[in-house]
């Protein structure tokens, strides 16, 4: 199959991304991530179901709030935005076949312009270009691992979609919802997400809360009803985020979900997490907390790959190098048994002083290996090290007699307390936290 798959090449100074392995010079190849290579039992590819985003790689131009982006891409070229549409698809296709992506993801208003559209006309252009990919995916072998409907950067969503403290606009964005819901299932994507970038509140002042998640609660049940009852077996995401655009979104953090999907009788059957590293750092946690909170809760769905910038507090979107970070984070990923219908999706876009069409390519093989890199260290972590027994070691006095018997349910609180006086003063016991990141370093 040529990876050249429209009428015209985008990125022609760039051919198919090979594995050279970690001596290469060559800044157009792998260096750790090797598609085939067996990890833990299952190969690198299955393990991290790489995908590419559609928003930030074909749609971005590098603007920021001080100016429009630097950035130019052919594929916006044209005068039509159907014709914008059909190009954006072969530049996208082109970049997924040569990156070696086995999916993508998108929402809706990415694939197309929404521009004053009615209902009815952005139904026909939704229609329309997914014909095209519908083609693309299935000349290419690319899959769609899901899709999302955008209802935060029109005007008209300025207060919510599934949240809007108006009804008419509620019942608007419900028609997007499902034109991206049917979109998702003509293209087979395995999964659908909710990202509620306006499903927060600026003041309370002026906001009932308790309603307001009361309706989204609605508006998901309602979600998962239609497509359940279109025969679609996949699992809905919900992406935490504390705040940007609102002051406070619903979705705060992975334990806030969690309570949310259980008040609401949402069941982890159904609904789990699409954890996006910039996201849990902007809550003040950590990639990997999230990761535990969610492997905890049967939540662990997918993962939006990218990092923030330590000394700013907004989401910056960049791509992963950390190391350190997502060693951590891949030994939660192993231990759970990897994601539950997800992928680690590259929400990440080049800066803005990258013009070249090639930095797209160098971003996402440093994520690539990144990711890839961290899988093979924290495997040997797990595998030759003392990590877990050191970690098993701090909870040994809950495996049996006592302890064990109440973490079995068997003590009440007088025979609780009538053991701790026997005890007197407990002995000191070090975390060795120090030992730990030591561990970490010495495998990476």
């Amino acid at each position: 199959m040529s990876i050249i798959l429209g009428d015209k090449e985008f990125f022609p100074t760039v051919g198919k991304i090979e594995f050279e392995g970690r001596d290469s010079d060559n800044p157009f190849a792998f260096k750790w991530y090797d598609e085939n290579r067996v990890v833990a039992g299952k190969t690198m590819k299955e393990w991290l179901r790489f995908s590419g985003c559609y928003w930030h790689t074909f749609c971005g131009q590098g603007h920021d709030p001080f100016g429009p982006g630097p950035q130019r891409f052919a594929w916006n070229d044209a005068n039509s935005a159907k014709q914008r549409a059909a190009d954006k698809m072969d530049a996208a296709f082109e970049f997924f076949t040569k990156m070696g992506l086995p999916y993508y993801c998108f929402h809706d208003t990415d694939l197309i312009d929404e521009e004053n559209s009615s209902v009815g006309e952005f139904e026909e252009k939704i229609q329309f270009i997914t014909d095209i990919a519908l083609e693309k995916q299935k000349a290419s072998g690319v899959k769609l691992l899901w899709g999302t409907s955008n209802l935060f950067s029109n005007p008209r969503y300025m207060n919510g979609a599934g949240t809007n403290p108006h009804f008419p606009t509620l019942a608007r964005a419900g028609a997007q919802l499902k034109i991206a819901m049917d979109a998702t299932m003509k293209l087979n994507g395995e999964n659908y997400v909710f990202w509620g970038g306006r499903e927060g509140y600026i003041t309370l002042l002026n906001t009932k809360m308790e309603r307001e998640q009361e309706n989204f609660a609605r508006w998901l049940h309602m979600a998962k009803d239609y497509m359940r009852s279109q025969g679609w077996n996949g699992t809905f995401f919900i992406e935490p985020k504390p705040m940007e655009p609102t002051k406070h979104q619903y979705d705060f953090d992975t334990a806030t979900v969690a309570g949310f999907l259980q008040k609401y009788g949402l069941s982890t059957d159904d609904f789990k997490v699409n954890i996006e590293v910039n996201h849990a750092t902007l809550a003040s946690h950590t990639f990997q907390h999230e990761l535990q909170v969610a492997a905890d809760n049967n939540m662990l769905g997918s993962i939006d790959a990218n990092r923030g910038d330590y000394q700013n507090s907004w989401d910056t979107d960049q791509f992963p190098n950390n190391i350190n970070e997502t060693v951590e984070a891949m030994l939660v990923y192993l231990e759970a048994g990897g994601l539950q219908g997800g992928g680690v999706n590259f929400d990440a876009k080049t800066r803005r002083e990258s013009t070249d069409m090639e930095d797209i390519f160098l971003g996402h093989i440093g994520g690539m290996d990144t990711f890839a890199r961290s899988l093979i260290i924290a495997d040997e972590i797990l595998t030759k090290s003392k990590y877990t027994e050191l970690r098993n070691k701090r909870y040994e006095t809950f495996e049996s007699g006592q302890g064990k018997d109440f973490v079995d349910g068997k003590l009440t609180l007088e025979q609780l307390a009538e053991i701790g006086a026997a005890v007197g003063e407990p002995e000191q016991i070090s975390g060795k936290q120090e030992l730990f990141e030591n561990i970490i370093n010495q495998y990476i």
